[in-house]
């Protein structure tokens, strides 16, 4: 077996010698060297999890990432504890896409790895406590209080403690006051316990003993025996009814789930006779937490668009390994998706689906499953520790060829992928900005598809500017699809200018009249309506009529969010929460009003203009559950709900027969945003939630209400001029140099003070204007948002030429200054964050 570079195991006679370097999930900038005892030689290797101590008190779980034979110099090697795995569980090329990931967002591979493995991969530690051994309260010249006393009576009678138990035993908050005294009276002894988190799902289940199952007479005599016990024979009768055991003997191997029995209200104390006396056997196996599905979809046959974009991009694919597939919404984009997959799969290749949202995760999984049923995996953050790594070990074990996730699902440990698809690769779902790595899943995956030679195809009915400026200059390959898909037509759309109803006095509860007699059309036809706001929440604020004064989050430089719903105010950033007051702190005004619309806002609006709807409301508040997303679009598509409200989880992706009605309630606050992006993104939105209606053989309907209806982006959103939008835009970027023109690295610095924040930013940005690259620096200044979570932040802009390696020196170079910097004692405590491609 190789290393990651290569290095070759070393011989038998030099096991005593052998060294590896273990990725820790910790943020620091180096692997560590351990020694691997004897007795592992033979059972270590690339991927492998293992048990190391690090520092004095800590037990980590670490990944293998190279063995050697050279010891460290700079300190003694630790021997490893313990190996965890019986094959690895990390794969080389995995590794390598960390380390990747590591140097080109700037931050430390730890925290790469991190990110990478589930939750339930990773080791837990948890403090615990014992009594001293050699303590005795009679000789001990340190005397007990009452608390201290009750803790090493409970020790008495069990051998050990959590703090958290120790709390509950007391009945108080912190424990660590206690905890220090008894240890420095020698009473007790603290120690680590170390525990696995996955434990797989076990289900008990009951088959009949030999000879029963294969002598009829023995089964006959049973019988007989158990005339007088009607319970026990209730039991027998029902495993014969479930488990024909002479026509079908081999299913008496697998027997049946104890459930069967419970469920028909059958006792258990009746089958634990039975399994005393060697009737039945009880006995346990590991079962996957997800059901079984076979495929059911026949073959799709595609259209003859569908067709021709197919063998463009097989054509083009001989050429380039990344593609851009432009097809308008509604083109059909899917069914050209599972063509791919299943072409992909059949050469015996794994393949990757990439979608930016958990809601279009759960709408997209159910059509795809009936095509390709259970060798198709799902992973997202809803899913819980087991279920995450029970996809993790499926993709392991080639259960899962094919993989339909959200950007964590890159991680994954695939070892031979031939097709990636990053379907609406626009969108800014895909970027993660907290905690590191902070990176962009459309761009890392190309990274990924490299190490694999896999092929790429970037999804999108409104590209991303980058990747249409990508396929424009020949880097990737491009097929464009501008019919939809059955014939359906694109929907029609209407400006709706709020300023025009409000002074003639027909703007009611934020809808105009247009809107409104448009959404009673639709409801008169029986169909069905979104209405767009990317705003949750009741109101963005609240504020006194008054004195003009709006509640602020008391860690975060931000208003508070009103939730109707609960009677409290949020904050967005940090979760601090509080009760609305019923009179303004500030004057004791009693004149507070809600300022601006949330998605619970307009919910409660269209309930009262129209009593007779059904509506509902989809955002992060309404699809906290697990089932949540799935359990709204179910409703919806089974038309049990007529107005549907949402975030931007309804723009993407939705498929609905019956939605002929889109209204985007305030397209102004997605146009008007301090981001060199907002054009781009309320072109993207706007199209995209607009594709959405008349996806059939009726016409859509898109009202767009604003307060400027002349600006230029709404005509060509309604003529889909995206070329010329595009070129409009670029034109711009290019002359004050944005992306894709420069590379953006983002340097906030945090601290508690705001003027060590300010002193510490200012001293970064004059170090960086000393490294010799081509580039832009601008800033320092206080963040957009100045304050989160009680840190102050200043930020820095760098703006990098993207020719030679000019960002492969900057960020090194940057490392090392951020190095130097917390090193220095005037800014200890300051907190730097890196953020590559931030937009």
């Amino acid at each position: 077996m190789e290393s990651l570079f290569g290095d070759a195991y070393a011989p038998q006679d030099s096991k005593s010698n052998l060294y590896a370097d273990i990725i820790m999930p910790v943020p620091i900038p180096k692997m560590f060297t351990y020694k691997i005892p004897r007795n592992f030689a033979d059972e270590i290797g690339i991927g492998y999890r293992v048990i190391v101590q690090f520092g004095l008190k800590k037990v980590l779980t670490g990944i293998i990432a190279k063995v050697h034979q050279k010891a460290p110099k700079e300190y003694e090697a630790k021997p490893i504890l313990d190996v965890l795995d019986t094959f690895a569980t990390v794969n080389p090329l995995q590794i390598k896409f960390w380390v990747w990931m590591a140097e080109y967002y700037c931050c430390h591979i730890g925290e790469v790895m991190n990110a990478a493995l589930p939750s339930g991969l990773k080791l837990s530690s948890q403090s615990k406590i014992q009594l001293n051994p050699s303590y005795d309260s009679d000789q001990s010249p340190y005397p007990l209080d009452a608390r201290e006393e009750i803790i090493l009576q409970a020790l008495a009678s069990k051998k050990e403690l959590s703090y958290e138990e120790c709390e509950d035993l007391l009945g108080i908050k912190s424990i660590q006051g206690i905890i220090k005294s008894l240890i420095i009276k020698e009473a007790i002894l603290v120690f680590e316990k170390v525990m696995e988190k996955y434990s797989p799902k076990v289900e008990s289940r009951i088959r009949l003993c030999p000879p029963y199952f294969s002598d009829i007479k023995a089964l006959e005599s049973l019988f007989k025996e158990l005339a007088n016990k009607p319970k026990q024979e209730e039991i027998l009768l029902k495993y014969l009814q479930e488990i024909p055991i002479y026509q079908k003997p081999e299913l008496n191997i697998k027997g049946l789930d104890k459930k069967v029995f419970t469920d028909a209200g059958m006792t258990g104390s009746s089958i634990k006779t039975l399994i005393k006396n060697g009737v039945l056997e009880e006995y346990k196996i590991i079962i996957s937490r997800f059901e079984e599905m076979n495929a059911t979809e026949e073959k799709i046959i595609l259209s003859t668009e569908q067709d021709e974009a197919l063998q463009q991009i097989k054509t083009q694919f001989e050429e380039k390994n990344t593609l851009l597939l432009h097809g308008i919404t509604g083109s059909g984009k899917t069914e050209i998706y599972i063509q791919l997959i299943n072409e992909a799969l059949d050469s015996g290749s794994q393949v990757l689906l990439l979608l930016p949202e958990i809601a279009l995760t759960t709408h997209m999984v159910s059509r795809l499953r009936k095509v390709f049923g259970s060798k198709m995996g799902v992973y997202h953050s809803k899913y819980s520790d087991n279920e995450r790594v029970e996809v993790w070990n499926g993709v392991l074990s080639g259960k899962f060829s094919f993989v339909i996730g959200v950007r964590s699902s890159i991680f994954l440990p695939f070892d031979s992928l031939g097709l990636v698809i990053v379907d609406e690769e626009h969108e800014s779902s895909y970027k993660q900005y907290d905690p590191a790595p902070r990176f962009q899943a459309r761009d890392a995956v190309l990274m990924l598809a490299w190490l694999h030679q896999a092929k790429t195809i970037l999804g999108s009915a409104t590209p991303s500017f980058e990747s249409y400026y990508n396929s424009r200059t020949k880097k990737y390959g491009y097929v464009f699809l501008d019919k939809r898909y059955g014939g359906a037509s694109l929907p029609h759309y209407q400006l709706s200018d709020i300023l025009v109803d409000k002074k003639k006095n027909l703007l009611k509860l934020d809808f105009t009249r247009l809107m409104r007699e448009k959404i009673q059309e639709t409801l008169n036809k029986q169909e069905q309506v979104l209405i767009f706001q990317n705003r949750r929440g009741y109101a963005p604020y609240i504020a006194c009529d008054d004195c003009g004064w709006i509640p602020e989050c008391e860690h975060c430089d931000v208003s508070l969010t009103y939730h109707q719903f609960g009677e409290e105010m949020r904050c967005h950033y940090c979760g601090f929460k509080e009760k609305v007051p019923r009179v303004c702190p500030a004057c004791g005004s009693g004149k507070l009003g809600a300022v601006g619309l949330g998605t619970e806002r307009i919910e409660e609006s269209l309930s009262l203009l129209f009593p007779e709807a059904r509506v509902a409301r989809m955002d992060l508040d309404t699809t906290r559950s697990k089932y949540g997303y799935q359990r709204l679009l179910e409703e919806f598509g089974a038309g049990n709900i007529d107005i549907l409200v949402g975030t931007q989880m309804i723009t993407k992706g939705l498929d609905f027969e019956k939605v002929t009605l889109v209204g985007i309630l305030d397209a102004d606050r997605i146009l008007f945003f301090p981001d060199f992006r907002a054009g781009e993104r309320a072109f993207q939105q706007i199209t995209q939630v607009a594709g959405r209606a008349g996806r059939r053989e009726k016409q859509g309907t898109v009202i767009i209400q604003t307060r400027k209806p002349d600006q230029a982006i709404f005509g060509q959103v309604i003529s889909g001029d995206y070329k010329n939008f595009y070129l409009q835009e670029m034109a711009e970027r290019q002359r004050f140099f944005y992306p894709p023109f420069v590379k953006i690295i983002k340097i906030s610095t945090r601290h508690k003070d705001y003027k060590t924040a300010e002193k510490a930013a200012r001293h970064l940005h004059n170090l960086m204007g000393d490294i010799q690259v081509k580039k832009i620096l601008l800033g320092p200044e206080k963040g957009l948002v100045g304050k989160i979570k009680n840190q102050y932040i200043y930020e820095s802009f760098a703006k990098l030429d993207k020719s030679g390696n000019a960002q492969a020196y900057f960020k090194h170079e940057l490392q090392g200054l951020l190095m130097e910097m917390q090193a220095h004692k005037d800014f200890r405590g300051t907190r730097f964050v890196v953020d590559v491609d931030p937009y």
